[in-house]
């Protein structure tokens, strides 16, 4: 059982500690990058952003949600200098922070009392709602000009309320979830996809490259948790498609290691296919070569593609192909496969069914 903050089935447990306009990209590293868009692109790096900020870059940051994904987030801010505060109401979450060097709060209040910036990583938006504007929210307890910093992947709806509630406390706020999962965040090369304004994106930077390689502004709020949600909605039908190849071509007597070359130098190459192979052994960091032991859970996967469908229902998309990748995942899971990682999906693929 996951005892960690963003993790799908974590939400119960915060839920009852919590009641008791142009373009911009910032990348860590590398020259400015500049691409044919119909409005102009600008591209920072680390190092610039961090000549600018000097010692005025360091400061109070306070991270709820020390998971799979938060822990790691935090420990980079660490390394980074940053003054870093953290709260979590697993007991085993909270000590693997603090022996990164996280202060261990007491509660959300204790955690941000003193904060400069906020930063989530929670399991879903009623959870991110209820830390941040509870009766002992995160937004009350902040002072005054805070920025709160959510990369908690959550509805686009419930993004751009949480927008509104900053802002009429008198703080700042991006919707700002990553891609990369647990891998990423350990070796701090996410990509965030930041919803907001793009001058508060700015003064985030140092935070944001101190944990990951990329910051996308995708426009105003809500675009990040938009851009979020239809990435992974197109990384689950790719992983079912490449599911689905790895089946078929073993029934056909195809090698399963001969396909692999054929596949990632044709056109059915993708990212799933090279990073999450399901068959054993023929990429060694796969998770199917490690007992699919999960980098991204069944149970998270078909969240994210259930925030799509919903996202679709509420804009009058009809994604075919999304719903029937959500019922593969929802039988999936239902079959006991939750904890596992996602590209175990194989395993029902080739079932008879």
């Amino acid at each position: 059982m996951h005892d960690l903050g963003e993790t799908a089935r974590g939400g119960r447990a915060w839920a009852n500690a919590h009641t008791s306009r142009g373009r911009l990209a910032v990348e860590r590293g590398g020259a400015p990058r500049h691409r044919k868009r119909r409005q102009a692109s600008t591209t920072l790096s680390a190092q610039q952003g961090t000549a600018r900020g000097d010692e005025g870059s360091m400061a109070n940051i306070a991270v709820v949600g020390l998971g799979n994904m938060g822990a790691p987030m935090a420990a980079h801010l660490v390394q980074a200098q940053h003054d870093v505060s953290g709260y979590d109401p697993s007991t085993e979450a909270s000590e693997r922070a603090r022996s990164h060097g996280v202060r261990i709060a007491s509660d959300v209040t204790d955690a941000v009392g003193r904060a400069e910036i906020v930063l989530t990583m929670l399991p879903d938006g009623g959870v991110v709602e209820e830390v941040l504007t509870g009766s002992r929210g995160a937004l009350a307890a902040l002072p005054s000009g805070g920025l709160v910093i959510d990369s908690s992947t959550i509805d686009v709806g419930t993004a751009r309320r949480m927008h509104e509630a900053a802002a009429a406390a008198g703080h700042r706020y991006l919707d700002a979830p990553v891609s990369g999962g647990m891998t990423g965040a350990q070796a701090g090369t996410l990509t965030f996809m930041v919803g907001g304004d793009p001058g508060v994106l700015a003064e985030a930077e140092p935070a944001l490259l101190a944990m990951g390689a990329r910051a996308v502004h995708a426009g105003g709020p809500g675009a990040g948790a938009a851009a979020k949600i239809v990435n992974n909605m197109l990384l689950g039908i790719s992983l079912t498609g490449v599911c689905e190849a790895f089946t078929l071509a073993g029934r056909l007597g195809l090698d399963a290691a001969v396909f692999y070359d054929i596949a990632t130098t044709s056109t059915g190459d993708c990212w799933a296919l090279r990073n999450w192979t399901p068959v054993p052994d023929l990429v060694a960091s796969a998770p199917a070569s490690n007992d699919f032991r999960p980098g991204f859970s069944t149970d998270l996967m078909l969240k994210d593609l259930r925030l799509a469908c919903e996202a679709a229902d509420s804009v009058g998309a009809p994604l075919d192909a999304a719903r029937t990748v959500r019922a593969l995942f929802t039988d999936h899971a239902e079959r006991g496969a939750g904890p596992r990682d996602c590209s175990s999906l194989i395993e029902l693929v080739g079932q008879e069914r």
